[in-house]
């Protein structure tokens, strides 16, 4: 016979058996962003919507950029309709809660991959889509030709990314004291640079070439030859979702796969008729390879179709003719001397 003790215990377990079970559930079903994005027919993107060629707003409204097409392309991979995203404009200090609070499904925003960002702050980062440095700009007329000049200097920077530490990180190392004059937004501490607040104005490289693009005469601001950090820079989602993850990842390799096989937005469609099983694979003509991320099998085609290859949104936004032309360097493919890669479509 039970002990009348034995209930309050048992009624106890319970509880506890049933609190576990639905943390263990959280877990390991994590969100289903997927299942979200297709009731509100939407996919949420935190943005940048300051910055030239990568997320910046146009006189007439509207909203372009590298980063920008990214977000476009996951919203023409999993709605079939690169228009059906919505942008949540963000600085760098509140991108980050934004993400994790699940406002945004997708934070798409000139953020550096690290390991704090990938662990800590519990967020998954999909493939680099562009490969960046930290670098410095100073006034032409200064007299400052490296770093070490700067020692003493007021140094303008934004506070909550990864800027802050390595600017700090890279002057210790050096032995230059300096003061930085941090600021909560990226946009304000190009103005106050510009001002004259500071002697100098640290942030990635592209960050610097886009802001410098705004002053009034930008050929009297120069950046020092030196490169800081590496800032590999690429979409993040939230921990705890592994499918919408995927779906993020292969939406960046189709860009990129999609340059290597010499598939565009231009010739998309006359590659359905393609001999090649590769290019067959890829847009969807044979396989299932959309099934397995919740997501018809054309689902890269969509991509191409809609937004382009990594080639096309680059261009679009930073190749030549363009307000932030970057020479594509370390951004070529694998097999042009770069660092762009795809794992393979089948």
């Amino acid at each position: 016979m039970m002990s009348r003790n034995f209930f309050p215990f048992f009624a106890l377990f319970v509880v506890f058996a049933m609190v576990l079970a639905v943390c263990n559930s959280a877990v390991a079903g994590g969100d289903n962003t997927l299942a979200s994005v297709k009731a509100r027919g939407l996919v949420k993107c935190a943005i940048n919507d300051h910055k030239i060629g990568f997320g910046f707003l146009s006189k007439d409204g509207s909203l372009n950029g590298f980063d920008w097409d990214y977000c476009r392309a996951v919203a023409a991979a999993t709605l079939g309709n690169a228009k059906a995203c919505e942008a949540r404009p963000t600085s760098s200090s509140d991108r980050f809660p934004v993400l994790q609070s699940g406002e945004v499904d997708l934070l798409v925003r000139n953020t550096t991959w690290n390991i704090t960002r990938d662990t800590a702050l519990g967020f998954n980062f999909a493939p680099t889509t562009f490969y960046d440095g930290q670098g410095m700009m100073v006034r032409k007329d200064s007299g400052v030709k490296t770093l070490k000049d700067l020692d003493g200097a007021t140094v303008c920077v934004s506070a909550g990314t990864t800027t802050e530490k390595n600017l700090a990180d890279t002057f210790r190392s050096l032995g230059i004291k300096y003061e930085p004059v941090i600021f909560n937004k990226s946009s304000a501490a190009s103005e106050a640079y510009k001002k004259g607040r500071c002697d100098a104005y640290s942030s990635d490289k592209t960050s610097l070439i886009s802001r410098r693009t705004t002053y009034d005469k930008p050929e009297d601001h120069v950046l020092l030859p030196v490169i800081m950090s590496k800032e590999p820079l690429g979409p993040a989602v939230r921990h705890g979702d592994d499918n919408w993850f995927d779906i993020v990842k292969w939406t960046v390799n189709c860009t990129i796969e999609a340059e290597e096989l010499g598939v565009n937005q231009a010739n998309v469609d006359a590659m359905l008729g393609s001999d090649d099983p590769r290019i067959l694979e890829l847009l969807g003509v044979e396989g299932e390879l959309g099934k397995a991320l919740g997501l018809k099998n054309d689902f890269c085609y969509q991509v191409i179709k809609q937004v382009g290859n990594y080639e096309d949104i680059y261009n679009r936004n930073l190749g030549p003719g363009t307000r932030a032309y970057l020479p594509r360097g370390l951004n070529s493919l694998w097999t042009e001397g770069g660092l762009l890669y795809s794992p393979p479509f089948h």
